[in-house]
C-alpha cells in the first residue's frame, strides 16, 4: 500500500463567500515507515474556527486498514468528479476527497471548494453510495484507535 497523502474536506459548499470547512481530516503515509499519520479538525456546533484533535498514527499493516484503503482506492477508480472542477456537488453530501496514490488519482471538488455551478457529470444513484461509502471508510479511518 503506497500512497503520499488524502484529504477529506466537509463544508465544501461556497457562493458569494468562499465555504467554511466544518471538518478537515488528513491521512499521511511515508515511505520510511508502516503507518498512517492521522490529523483531523473539526469545528465543534456554533463555534466560529476548526479545533485540532491530537495527531495520532495508525498501522498500515494493520489487515482491517489495508482491507479499508483497498476498497477506497476501489471505490475511487469507478465514480466521476464533477466536470468542471469545483462547479457542483455533484454527491450532495457537502463534502471532498482528495486521494493520492500510485494506484489513484482523484478529486471531487476544487480547493476553493464548490461555487454553485452546474457540473456537466452527473453521478448515477449508485455512484453516489458508492462516494458515500468512500466517506464512511475516511470516517473510520480517522476513528481507529492510535497505535500502541
Amino acid at each position: 500500500m503506497k500512497f503520499p497523502s488524502h484529504t477529506v474536506l466537509t463544508g465544501i459548499l461556497g457562493g458569494f463567500a468562499p465555504p467554511t470547512p466544518d471538518a478537515i481530516h488528513t491521512i499521511t503515509k511515508s515511505s520510511d515507515n508502516n503507518a498512517l499519520a492521522v490529523a483531523s479538525y473539526t469545528r465543534p456546533s456554533g463555534q466560529s474556527s476548526l479545533q485540532e484533535a491530537l495527531p495520532k498514527e495508525i498501522s498500515a499493516d494493520d489487515q482491517h486498514t489495508e482491507s479499508l484503503i483497498h476498497e477506497l482506492q476501489g471505490i475511487l477508480k469507478t465514480i466521476p468528479t464533477e466536470d468542471p472542477p469545483g462547479s457542483e456537488d455533484i454527491y450532495g453530501l457537502n463534502t471532498s476527497i482528495t486521494w493520492g496514490s500510485e494506484e489513484v488519482q482523484w478529486q471531487n471538488s476544487a480547493p476553493g471548494g464548490c461555487v454553485r455551478g452546474v457540473s456537466e457529470v452527473q453521478p448515477t444513484k449508485e455512484q453516489k453510495a458508492k462516494f458515500k461509502r468512500a466517506v464512511e471508510i475516511v470516517n473510520e479511518l480517522v476513528k481507529k484507535d492510535a497505535r500502541g
